[in-house]
């Protein structure tokens, strides 16, 4: 299951406990499923968000060093 997926259950899920005239024990196993799919896509969120700071990081870096290179010619 990719993030986008994730979210989309998610959202079913919330839809669903929205609606309410479920029965407690079917409410609290999607609350449950819900809670697990919520902490998988937040997860999978700060890895997205790691490898863009890493790519930001490297940017940056490569500028840093093609200007002193650039100052040094």
């Amino acid at each position: 299951m990719n993030f986008e997926e994730g979210m989309q259950q998610l959202a079913e899920i919330t839809a669903k406990l929205e609606a309410g005239g479920l029965p407690l024990e079917e409410a609290v196993a999607l609350y449950g499923d819900g809670a697990k799919l919520a902490a998988a896509c937040r997860r999978e969120l700060e890895q997205a968000k790691l490898k863009v700071s890493e790519y930001d990081s490297g940017t940056k870096q490569e500028t840093f060093i093609n200007t002193e290179e650039d100052g040094n010619s």
